[in-house]
């Protein structure tokens, strides 16, 4: 037993080292693939992630930030010429539409008579002035919160000559560009959920208007209910009218959900998918030998995360989910930086 731990156990120990030695010697100094890690050589490969047509269903809804604002006030104007006769309401009162509100008396001069006098000279008569009235009405329901005219006033026909506020409400919001072509079916009705206000409610007379080139301010007309008045802002706005048995105040926040459409068990494909994004598109499909063959579709319902193909492609087709050359896209609360990168909100 002595000689085993004097001498066999020292040996053995000896001989493991040894060995362990020669191994990190060959891994360090003679590899096996050792014209295979050249660091100069690429190693991997970069594939493109593809996608399937499949069938699904899309909810077209365009969701907006918008607000309450109290609507226009309708102007009144004098329907006649001539001398204000009897003013028969005050600024203050609440007026019904049809109230009358003052008159004009209006003078007709009728053109002279041409005759022929007792000794046979040509006569002209003048006859007398008719005298009428041109009745003003108020042309909506509200409270007049202007009324300039005094009796005895000279007005011209047109003259603005005060202003009657509505009780009614409207929910306005902006509507990009890109949005526009996602309510091509021009809906009429909305969805409004008040910030802090009431459960969400519909809101009808959806009306989406554009500025005329050269208004200058930019503003839009939109007509609802009872008068006209003009939308503020330099874009596209969406006006939808507050029902009148809703409580509201103007200056309110308000979600303006507009559905235009929905479509079920139709081919779809990821937004990011295809190049274009409303009527036609173009999208890329792999080839066996790794180059891609583009494909013309036509376009349907978008929901901003899938659009619909109506024609160009057939269920099961695969197609890259990216279009080559396309920037990333970003999430929501982040943009591109001048310099590269991307800026997060919160991040």
């Amino acid at each position: 037993m002595g000689v085993v731990r004097k001498w066999i156990f020292p040996i053995l120990r000896l001989l493991l080292l040894a060995a362990l030695a020669a191994a990190l010697v060959k891994i360090a100094f003679f590899p096996d693939n050792a014209e295979a890690s050249d660091p100069a050589q690429p190693s991997g490969q970069i594939t493109q992630p593809e996608v399937a047509v499949a069938l699904g269903n899309i909810t077209n809804e365009v969701t907006l930030k918008g607000s309450v604002a109290a609507d226009p006030a309708v102007a009144v104007t004098a329907t006649g010429m001539g001398k204000v006769d009897e003013v028969f309401v005050s600024v203050g009162q609440w007026v019904d539409a049809g109230t009358k509100l003052y008159d004009i008396k209006v003078e007709t001069v009728p053109e002279p008579v041409e005759g022929v006098g007792p000794d046979g000279m040509p006569t002209i008569a003048q006859p007398k002035p008719t005298i009428s009235y041109a009745k003003v009405f108020a042309p909506i329901g509200g409270t007049l919160t202007a009324l300039t005219v005094l009796e005895g006033q000279q007005l011209a026909v047109g003259d603005t000559t005060g202003q009657i506020a509505p009780p009614s409400f409207s929910v306005t919001g902006a509507l990009s560009p890109e949005q526009q072509y996602r309510l091509v079916s021009k809906p009429t009705e909305a969805m409004i959920a008040i910030t802090g206000g009431p459960a969400p409610f519909q809101c009808t007379g959806l009306t989406i208007t554009t500025p005329l080139p050269g208004t200058g301010d930019g503003a839009g007309t939109a007509t609802g209910g009872a008068g006209t008045g003009t939308a503020g802002g330099t874009g596209t706005t969406v006006r939808c009218a507050v029902p009148a048995d809703i409580t509201v105040f103007a200056g309110l926040a308000a979600d303006i959900t507009i559905a235009a459409g929905s479509a079920e068990n139709v081919l779809t494909i990821p937004t990011t998918a295809v190049k274009g994004s409303a009527e036609n598109g173009t999208v890329f499909a792999p080839l066996p030998d790794g180059g891609t063959e583009e494909r013309p579709v036509v376009l349907g319902l978008n929901d901003g995360t899938s659009v619909e193909i109506v024609s160009g492609l057939a269920e099961g087709d695969t197609i890259l989910e990216f279009v080559p050359g396309a920037p990333p896209a970003l999430d929501a609360g982040c943009m591109p930086m001048p310099g590269g990168g991307v800026a997060c909100e919160g991040k």
